[in-house]
């Protein structure tokens, strides 16, 4: 849709310029007295239409990437030289210049002069605004959330995100960087089956999240060029959206955070959302395998928390019912020790003659 909207932008401008061109070379074909063999106009609009379609277009993808109040700036500072560059042409074709054709040569000269030298003050000035008080007319919705939040590749090929977003859970705008895609990319067609594994995973779980989830998914083709990591690339990109980072990468999370932007880890909210185990409690166990110690059996709960139960070697390959004894909080997650149920009541049976 982009695409095509400045295609038409380019074929409008054209014919603008066509169209002024002819009314232009018309009117000095009337009202002037010269005999010389004039120019057509009517061509040299539609060269002029283009020129400034072309360049309305890149100002356009700078002024996306360009801060608000150096926008605003550079906008008051052509406006006041153009209005500047009026006011003394006004006089000047009015009073000494004769020749309709050189008039139009010295109208648009003073006008692209004083023009681009009040874009280029006022975007400087602009600039200058961060530092002082009326910064807050410019910058006073940076520090508001936009509600976007943008997927880095970890959490993509995790794949739990396609579930918290169909919960309902995650409200807003989910961007895809295209930057992000082509990493998803490259890993799918690595020569290493694991990874290409992980790679048409993510991918999978996109199209999903596209076509099956309620959920508002876009891709951005914003990139940073002067940067070349790509969680460098989604920081910058959150800061310029006012959005947050979705990862399950700590050194992401430890990075975004020391610069400001905010960070959803997911493994954070899983460990938020498990249940709390206290001691005492009894639960039901698959005795997966045997542990460390001799005798001890090893189960594990329906979110991956390793269950340490003593004495239950012999129970292999079978449902038990334990009770807590303690749990053990660790930096790379819980670990529940528990004794049989029987035991523990033969024990407190024991204690208590």
């Amino acid at each position: 849709m982009l695409a095509i909207m400045r295609v038409l932008l380019v074929v409008f401008a054209s014919l603008s310029g066509y169209f002024i061109g002819a009314q232009v070379d018309n009117a000095y074909n009337i009202f002037g007295d010269h005999k010389i063999i004039k120019a057509n106009l009517s061509y040299l609009g539609v060269v002029s239409g283009f020129i400034i379609a072309i360049l309305t277009i890149f100002f356009e993808k700078r002024a996306r990437k360009t801060p608000l109040r150096i926008v605003i700036g550079g906008a008051f500072g052509l406006i006041i030289g153009l209005i500047v560059a009026n006011l003394l042409t006004y006089p000047l074709v009015l009073n000494i210049l004769k020749d309709p054709y050189v008039e139009l040569v010295a109208y648009l000269l003073i006008n692209s002069v004083f023009g681009y030298m009040g874009l280029n003050i006022g975007m400087k000035k602009g600039d200058e605004f961060k530092s002082r008080h009326l910064s807050v007319l410019f910058d006073g919705a940076k520090n508001r959330d936009s509600g976007a939040k943008i997927l880095d590749t970890s959490v993509i090929i995790d794949g739990r995100i396609a579930d918290i977003c169909e919960s309902g859970f995650l409200e807003g705008n989910i961007i895809i960087p295209q930057f992000v895609l082509g990493e998803l990319q490259h890993i799918a067609d690595s020569s290493d089956p694991v990874k290409r594994t992980r790679g048409k995973r993510g991918l999978d779980i996109l199209q999903r999240m596209q076509k099956e989830v309620n959920c508002n998914v876009s891709i951005t083709d914003q990139d940073f060029q002067n940067l070349k990591e790509v969680d460098a690339k989604l920081i910058a990109l959150a800061r310029a959206l006012n959005a947050k980072v979705v990862t399950n990468d700590s050194n992401l999370n430890k990075i975004a955070g020391l610069q400001g932007v905010s960070v959803l880890n997911i493994n954070q909210l899983a460990a938020a959302m498990r249940p709390a185990i206290l001691p005492g409690e009894v639960m039901n166990i698959l005795v997966f395998r045997e542990g460390k110690e001799q005798g001890q059996g090893i189960g594990y709960l329906d979110d991956g928390t390793m269950v340490v139960i003593d004495n239950a070697r012999r129970h292999m390959g079978k449902n038990v019912d334990v009770a807590v004894t303690s749990v053990l909080q660790t930096s790379n997650g819980r670990m529940i020790f528990s004794k049989l149920k029987e035991e523990l009541r033969t024990e407190l049976s024991l204690s208590s003659h």
